[in-house]
């Protein structure tokens, strides 16, 4: 059995991640903890409160008490938004406060684009402009170049956790563009985990999404390999070699 251990912010989409877990269809759990939110809204200032060290502790025992193997903060924008360094020193301080290997959903996108040999990505995301723009620059500074930026504008996650599948396939098609090798869709407030074959043969191209790229991250530091179909190309492919 490998246990994964998620920090999630809110009650948005987490039962994402119990689809997610039995699509994986082996010895896999996947064990949630959900951390404080405080204001929900899509605003930098607000966004960077939210993965502040004190928060994250507060979930770290109850994961360390499950047996997990890793932790991932599930949260996208949360992590982003301090810019690399400080998403890096984000997951640092989780790591030493867990003691075990720790990502983030950000991290998790550039670590799964680079799987699936996507070098230029488009992105739809719910976010307002400024705050999409944020995890542009993420990409761009993980090497991964970005061909397009869509935004929906949304201004909280409570919204964003309500759409539905055409909500969604609306999001994917606006961003896509010829020349993007995947679609990725942040936030893990967004329902996605049912949508991930329909949205690939939409678009014919690797889509890659928030609570699917954090659970893969999870499996990534845990040292663990699943092949599940149903959770799109980035758990069918082998591993893409760097060269």
């Amino acid at each position: 059995m490998t246990a994964l251990g998620l920090l999630y912010p809110g009650h948005f989409a987490e039962d994402d991640y119990a689809r997610i877990e039995q699509l994986l269809g082996s010895d896999i759990r996947v064990d949630l903890v959900h951390t404080d939110v405080g204001e929900d809204a899509h605003r930098v200032e607000v966004l960077r409160q939210i993965g502040t060290p004190e928060r994250l502790a507060k979930g770290v025992e109850q994961l360390r008490l499950s047996g997990a193997e890793a932790v991932v903060w599930a949260c996208t924008s949360g992590g982003f938004v301090h810019g690399w360094e400080g998403a890096q020193e984000q997951v640092r301080s989780l790591a030493v406060t867990a003691g075990l290997p720790a990502s983030s959903t950000s991290f998790a996108f550039v670590h799964a684009a680079k799987e699936v040999g996507a070098a230029r990505v488009a992105v739809g995301a719910p976010y307002p402009e400024d705050v999409s723009g944020l995890f542009a620059e993420f990409l761009r500074t993980g090497g991964i170049e970005v061909s397009a930026v869509h935004s929906s504008g949304s201004v909280t996650a409570a919204e964003v956790g309500a759409w539905g599948e055409d909500e969604v396939l609306a999001l994917a098609r606006a961003a896509d563009t010829p020349d993007a090798d995947a679609v990725l869709l942040p936030d893990t407030a967004l329902h996605t985990a049912a949508h991930l074959p329909d949205l690939e043969k939409e678009l014919g191209k690797p889509v890659l999404t928030a609570n699917q790229v954090t659970v893969w991250e999870g499996l990534r530091l845990a040292d663990r390999r699943v092949n599940a179909p149903g959770l799109g190309a980035l758990f069918t492919r082998e591993p893409i070699v760097q060269v």
